[in-house]
């Protein structure tokens, strides 16, 4: 009885060059998260101050022993960095997992019933449009102190506003289809046909926002962890493996360009992703 979705024309994400660098960029930092415990040539939080800040392999003096040098604890950069995508990668999916399910839930209801509940969803949409995140973020991890489950609550409380427009507004659409319809006439539960009918046909928008909400949590863990209220040390996260690397970026800069061209490599693959999912799902019709 769903709607079944077919290709109107060629598959125009897929075709384009950049969503194959976003999916190999996205691809290769998932095997990282995955397998980091086995694929770091060093433990990452083992210091040895006789290799402090040793340079990397393609720099003068540098070794490979230690490919990308090490940071100003002796610690393997190389190895950081790996288990710092795994923090990330962590961090960016739970995030936007947690706001997915409560923008969704709360958007599909609010299209799907219309009227008065609909009314209380665009309040709330309204007001937590009008809350700074960044600042509600430092205020609360700073009252409450740094930790990882306490970040991923905190934003992923604070960013389910998009998941909740574009489902308020896709399920808006769909309730009206005539598929919708004939479910209600054979007598399909209101559940039925919001987890058999409607969910599945506005899943592929949905994917898309995942997508940039992964890049946006990813950032704002930097952001605050490199403030010092984010990931707690010695977990090596990228924002705080920048915090800790702006003492030497004149003397030796590699150790905060690392990071932070990793980091910039990481958002910039997962944007061209998504918007090759826009593209690819931007191509289908219902039929």
């Amino acid at each position: 009885m769903s709607v079944v979705a077919v290709n109107a024309g060629p598959k125009r994400g897929w075709k384009s060059v950049s969503t194959w660098i976003g999916a190999v960029i996205v691809g290769l930092a998932m095997f990282c998260a995955l397998a980091a415990p086995w694929i770091v040539p060093y433990d990452p939080f083992a210091q040895d101050l006789g290799k402090r800040l040793v340079v990397p392999f393609w720099m003068t003096g540098g070794s490979s022993e230690h490919l990308l040098g090490t940071d100003q604890l002796g610690r393997d950069y190389l190895s950081r960095l790996i288990w710092g995508c795994r923090i990330s990668m962590l961090i960016g999916v739970t995030v936007t997992v947690v706001s997915g399910l409560i923008g969704i839930a709360i958007g599909v209801l609010g299209g799907f019933l219309g009227g008065r509940v609909d009314d209380a969803v665009l309040f709330a949409i309204t007001t937590r449009l009008s809350i700074p995140v960044v600042l509600v973020a430092l205020a609360v991890v700073g009252l409450l102190g740094s930790s990882m489950t306490l970040l991923v609550l905190t934003l992923g409380l604070l960013l389910w506003d998009r998941f909740a427009v574009v489902a308020r507004a896709t399920t808006m659409q769909v309730r009206n289809l005539d598929f919708v319809a004939a479910a209600w006439c054979a007598g399909c539960s209101r559940f039925r046909i919001l987890t058999r009918e409607v969910l599945p046909n506005i899943a592929s928008h949905l994917v898309v926002v995942a997508t940039l909400e992964v890049a946006l949590a990813i950032l704002l863990e930097a952001a605050l962890s490199f403030l010092g209220l984010g990931v707690p040390p010695p977990l090596p996260s990228w924002g705080l493996m920048i915090a800790e690397a702006k003492d030497y970026m004149f003397f030796s800069p590699w150790v905060i360009v690392i990071p932070g061209v990793t980091l910039f490599v990481l958002v910039l693959g997962i944007n061209l992703l998504g918007d090759g999912l826009r593209d690819l799902f931007g191509a289908r019709t219902d039929t």
